[in-house]
């Protein structure tokens, strides 16, 4: 089981349960595969809905990383997400809310 008090998030991939979570590393592996300048922008990019897909793959990706995966965003792009692609936003959304404290 994740613990949201630590930022985890569980997605389930190719049928295996992983832990994700966006550590320090993970964030600024996104910002630079992003593109964005700061954690803000970041942030912001997901919430006013000007996230696509790529940034949704590599946020989830980022955070299995953190959890200690070894895959790629191009891997997960590969990859059956259980709950398709509502799990996977919804699981992109968590990681964000505990990434910056609200669990």
């Amino acid at each position: 089981m994740a613990n949201p008090w630590a930022g985890e998030v569980v997605l389930v991939v190719d049928g295996e349960r992983r832990v994700a979570k966006l550590t320090l590393g993970a964030l600024a592996e996104l910002e630079a595969e992003l593109g964005a300048d700061t954690l803000v922008e970041l942030v912001a990019r997901f919430e006013d809905g000007r996230a696509r897909s790529r940034d949704l793959i590599a946020l989830l990706a980022a955070g299995l990383r953190g959890g200690g995966w070894a895959g790629t965003a191009a891997d997960l792009a590969r990859a059956e997400v259980a709950g398709g692609g509502l799990d996977a936003v919804r699981a992109a959304g968590q990681l964000l809310a505990r990434g910056f404290g609200a669990a």
